[in-house]
């Protein structure tokens, strides 16, 4: 793209204060009690929603997601996208499948029907109708019973070993928005799309596991040992690390974690983790718990960890808007060649093997911040994955950039030239190279529609950033910073879309970006 490019389009325009005027999002209260049967790989669980109408309209019913149902049959939209990826086929190999049952929904205390999805392979998604009408502003109290099989970890959630990771586990309302339900199944190549809601979960298991989970530890003197044994494993990490122990007078433990306005609940459980603890100051002063969960074997690069969360939380907190949470997290899980990791509400899973400090950080990083891109900035990650992963990525190249002259795409192939210039131009030298990569489908496709993950990640991950970096280079970093900053500050702990995002950049800029935004539709190269 040749400098003139926002020179020679509209200057200014009498930009519309109304975008956000026929706004709603949904708001939802979780009370949940789980335990885990660690022998049979289970969990029994119980929840209560409160979930409050803010549409303008009556619902009738609401759907839910039960996410362990996409484990329970190859017949499932899980399966079936996996066996047509040539890539991720080797991940069906030895699979112990998992499922949900003993659901029995009660909607105001009384027994709610259910219907299933018409469509066969979303079994993993159930209608809750509701006895009368929820009416625009009023709440309604849902709960219901379940019980979960856990399959083993070949796609997000279930076990590994000693190991396990309970993600996308608990019945869950799809989104309603302004475009209606969003009842989507569970997809290996596809995210998600979550209502905000406050989370008080009660978590019951063994008393020699350590847990790492969304939110707010609540138990004071659970917590206290994991910061006190974790701040003493980040002060002596060249020592063999000292590990946590039951204090004996239990078998099992109740754990309890909160947290307000998240879009998701996920927690971590293994009985050899090293704890790390330090704090993260930011520029308000604002004081942030960082805690690093790491295998104990020897010679590991998770010894630095901690600070790559903490260098991480600083960066984008600078870049694109204060850190809002109290804690923020990395656990490692176990090794996973098709993804690097997977983010959830203050705490992410690292799957990515710690080769070096550089690709490690990296991985941590691009985790870390999708508490920005996903958690704060909630946008449909289905059906636009570029608003979650391109965003984060762009800002990962630009961390990795500044602190390293290194960037996950190219490697060790980068010249040693390249990485002996100046951030600004290491960075031109990147996109320059990276704008010659053949990226042949638009940015703006739905996740499920990428033939491949390969395409998959290389469009919403790299050819976004590189569209990012085009915008950013025509008008400088530091306008682009300020674009950035008032999009976040407009539209966190909501769900901006496409529209939302040009309509926030167009006003920070005056100036008129159609010709812009439509290269998120342009197949191949940009011109």
């Amino acid at each position: 793209m040749r400098k003139s490019f926002l020179t020679i389009i509209v200057s200014f325009l009498t930009f519309s204060i109304f975008a956000q005027q026929n706004y709603f999002q949904q708001h939802l209260t979780y009370n949940i009690d789980v335990s885990l049967n660690d022998k049979e790989k289970s969990l029994k669980g119980f929840e209560t929603i409160v979930y409050k109408n803010n549409s303008p309209s009556n619902l009738d019913f609401i759907w839910f997601h039960i996410w362990p149902n996409a484990y329970k049959n190859e017949s499932t939209a899980l399966f079936q996208q996996i066996k047509t990826d040539t890539s991720r086929k080797e991940k069906l190999k030895n699979v112990t499948y998992g499922s949900i049952d003993g659901l029995n929904f009660k909607v105001g205390g009384k027994t709610a029907k259910t219907e299933a999805h018409p469509n066969p392979q979303y079994i993993d998604v159930i209608k809750v109708l509701l006895p009368e009408p929820l009416k625009p502003g009023d709440s309604v109290t849902i709960s219901t019973d379940f019980n979960v099989k856990l399959p083993n970890y070949f796609s997000r959630s279930g076990f590994a070993d000693t190991q396990f990771i309970i993600t996308q586990w608990y019945p869950k309302p799809a989104v309603f928005d302004k475009d209606g339900w969003h009842e989507f199944p569970y997809l290996d190549m596809g995210e998600f799309y979550s209502e905000y809601a406050d989370y008080k979960v009660n978590i019951t298991l063994s008393s020699s596991y350590v847990v790492g989970a969304t939110g707010v530890l609540e138990n004071a003197d659970e917590l206290k040992a994991y910061k006190t044994i974790g701040a003493k494993n980040t002060a002596n990490r060249g020592n063999k690390p000292e590990l946590y122990k039951n204090d004996g007078k239990s078998e099992t433990k109740k754990l309890t974690y909160s947290i307000k306005n998240v879009p998701d609940f996920a927690w971590f459980a293994d009985k050899d983790l090293v704890v790390q603890y330090d704090t993260v100051q930011l520029a308000s002063g604002k004081v942030v718990d960082a805690f690093s969960f790491y295998h104990n074997k020897k010679n590991t690069l998770w010894v630095n960890s901690i600070d790559y969360i903490k260098d991480a939380t600083k960066k984008y907190s600078k870049w694109v808007g204060e850190y809002e949470y109290p804690t923020v997290q990395a656990i490692e899980g176990p090794k996973n060649n098709a993804s690097g990791g997977m983010e959830y509400p203050t705490i992410t899973l690292i799957t990515s093997p710690d080769a070096k400090k550089e690709t490690l950080d990296g991985v941590i990083t691009h985790e870390v911040g999708h508490n920005w891109f996903m958690s704060m900035l909630g946008s449909n990650e289905r059906m636009h994955t570029w608003q979650d992963e391109g965003f984060n990525t762009f800002y990962q190249f630009r961390y990795e950039a500044e602190k390293y002259r290194s960037n996950s795409i190219f490697g060790d192939v980068i010249p040693a030239n390249v990485k002996e210039l100046p951030a600004d131009k290491f960075q031109a030298s990147i996109y320059g190279a990276l704008a010659n990569v053949p990226m042949e489908s638009a940015i703006e496709t739905p996740a499920a529609d990428f033939k491949t993950s390969e395409e998959y990640g290389l469009i919403s991950y790299a050819k976004t950033a590189l569209w990012l970096y085009i915008l950013e280079a025509e008008i400088g970093q530091e306008k682009f910073d300020k674009a950035f900053q008032a999009y976040f500050s407009e539209w966190k702990n909501k769900h901006p879309t496409p529209a939302d995002f040009k309509a926030s950049f167009e006003k920070s800029l005056g100036v008129n970006l159609d010709r812009y935004f439509s290269l998120l539709n342009q197949k191949g190269k940009f011109k």
